[in-house]
């Protein structure tokens, strides 16, 4: 249980401890009878680094401040803060998943062969069989064109 947080809640709205912790010392900064102001959200949330545009904020400020009484508790504040954080995780895969393709995409034709699918996969996973290989690759191809581009493979790599 961290700062008053079940494990569970943690799990649904996917933070980690140590991100609760940072925003603990976050909150507890701006903190006024147990809650903060929705008005300096958004400077918390620069100051940690995240960029928010204020119509998204002020959406999901909405949205999580049920009772419309203009303070969110902690645990609010962190279910708020998950919106950003975790996007902001998944963008950076994107990336990397992006430059990973683009190493292997030589020619820069939007596709790569399956073979070379294949060679991350066992980088990936050396445990793999050729047979396992060549199953999650049939998968993946569905049309059979020996290629896969970069939708199939961000869709296998975070699907």
């Amino acid at each position: 249980m961290a700062h008053g947080i079940s494990q569970e809640k943690l799990n649904d709205i996917g933070l980690e401890a140590e991100q609760v912790n940072v925003l603990k010392k976050c909150f507890d900064g701006f903190c006024q009878d147990g809650a903060i102001h929705i008005d300096t959200i958004g400077t918390i949330l620069t100051m940690m680094g995240l960029r928010v545009k204020p119509s998204a904020l002020r959406e999901i400020v909405e949205e999580i401040d049920e009772d419309g009484s203009g303070f969110l508790e902690f645990e609010e504040f962190c279910q708020l803060s998950a919106k950003f954080l975790v996007e902001e995780d998944e963008e950076d895969m994107k990336n990397e998943l992006k430059e990973a393709f683009r190493i292997y995409d030589k020619e820069g034709n939007g596709y790569i062969p399956t073979s070379a699918l294949k060679e991350i996969l066992h980088e990936l996973d050396a445990k793999l069989t050729d047979p396992e290989l060549n199953g999650i690759i049939d998968e993946i191809d569905e049309d059979g064109s020996g290629t896969v581009d970069f939708d199939e493979f961000m869709e296998m790599m975070t699907g």
